[in-house]
């Protein structure tokens, strides 16, 4: 028996930027939501740091944006990476069309802890950090009807009773496993390797860097910090770690020879270091009955084009309105043919983008390999040309622009909220 039940309309697992921009847009509706994380703070490492025009456009229709603009951030108004010496610019968002032509760097503590705060003004919010799921509270015929947790402060195991529960627990997550579904991932050609250092440790004035010794990419977090990401092909790095961590330094200085002497004053070893596991993936169904999955429980993103937190966010959005409209016209668990609107509505965005996310990492794993064997004065003399031609070619532009600007359909259904 647990020591304590909870009964809510929607319990959702997961405080990421999905779940907490859900909690937000439910409390706001009305609707009854417990948010449940099972980290005791938000000063933990996080894999998005991005979010581009699309998902700016959102936080202006929650009507956050102007709090969000006072938090620690950096405005990218182009993308431009240094090809062999010379910028080269990929993307001026000047010229895309959207009312927002920038995009911001950030870390996500201060945003899920606003975004938390702001939900909490409603009486129907409720917060439970240093709660971990473990396991769903599932009826003979399958209808999951509440969460089984363990809030580890109180040490109380805690049953949540539900309409339905959303599964916002990240790549790894444990809605989706206890539930048996598939997490559909793919083998990815290459693994990414991030670090972070001072944001005045070096002069990194571009979002990156392509040389013929491998890639590197720069991102200021508007917090002090730069992010520091270094593409390896899949499997190399228990060679690099055998190396030791003067070999990888060497390895960075042959793309940035200033980076690797700031990497001696400012990183611990390989302590320091972060490798992610970039492999995208697509669930194979992402609701049952009294349940539903989004952001990377459903389709897991990799770091390309910084596409995890715009996802997630436009799943918060959507799945928002099928939820306030479900638990306002019908009693009882939310059925699965309800909640099935939701991904018949997200899946083919999800699937283009993750298709096109697969497509770079090939390409990534390709320069890897043989950039060392292309001839330096071709790139070089190549540079300008790149630069004009790219943002003119229409499936390449296509491309940049559905990355940048994201669903354009989807915007936030007002009506729902009840001030």
């Amino acid at each position: 028996m647990p020591d304590r039940v909870e009964t809510t309309d929607v319990a959702i697992a997961g405080c990421g930027p999905g779940g907490a921009v859900l909690g937000y847009l439910l409390a706001r509706s009305g609707v009854d939501v417990a948010l449940i994380e099972r980290a005791a703070t938000f000063e933990r490492e996080y894999r998005g740091f991005g979010w581009n025009p699309g998902v700016i456009r959102l936080f202006d229709e929650m009507g956050v944006l102007d709090d969000v603009l006072d938090l620690a951030h950096e405005t990218v108004t182009d993308g431009t990476f240094s090809l062999y010496g010379t910028d080269v610019s990929v993307l001026d968002f000047d010229v895309l069309d959207t009312e927002y032509p920038y995009a911001l760097m950030m870390e996500q503590p201060s945003l899920l802890e606003y975004l938390v705060d702001r939900a909490d003004a409603y009486t129907t919010f409720t917060f439970h950090p240093s709660t971990t799921v473990t396991d769903l509270r599932v009826e003979g015929n399958g209808t999951i009807q509440g969460i089984e947790a363990h809030d580890r402060k109180a040490d109380a195991d805690v049953r949540f009773d539900t309409r339905v529960v959303v599964g916002a627990d990240g790549r790894y997550s444990t809605v989706r496993s206890s539930t048996g579904i598939d997490p559909g991932f793919f083998e990815s050609p290459i693994d990414l390797v991030w670090f972070k250092l001072p944001s005045g440790a070096i002069d990194a004035r571009t979002e990156g860097r392509i040389d013929r010794n491998g890639i590197l990419l720069y991102f200021g977090l508007g917090d002090g910090e730069l992010q520091v990401g270094y593409p390896i092909l899949d499997g190399e790095w228990t060679s690099i770690r055998a190396g030791g961590f003067s070999a990888f330094s060497n390895r960075i200085a042959a793309i940035d020879s200033e980076l690797a002497s700031a990497m001696y004053r400012h990183l611990d070893g390989f302590r320091d270091t972060t490798l992610l596991d970039i492999a995208p993936g697509t669930a194979e169904t992402w609701s049952r009955d009294g349940m539903a999955l989004v952001g990377d429980a459903a389709h897991t993103a990799s770091p390309i084009g910084a596409q995890g937190n715009p996802l997630a966010i436009e799943d918060a959005v959507v799945i928002h309105d099928v939820l306030a409209t479900a638990l306002r016209d019908s009693t009882g668990v939310v059925p699965e043919e309800t909640l099935a609107e939701f991904e018949t509505r997200r899946r083919p965005t999800v699937e283009r983008v993750i298709s096109l996310q697969r497509r770079g990492a090939q390409n990534l794993a390709f320069w890897i390999t043989y950039g060392q064997y292309v001839p330096e004065l071709l790139v070089r003399g190549s540079a300008s040309i790149f630069s004009w031609l790219v943002p003119q070619l229409p499936p390449i532009r296509k491309s940049i622009e559905s990355f940048a600007l994201g669903d354009r359909s989807i915007s936030v259904t007002q009506s729902h909220f009840i001030e």
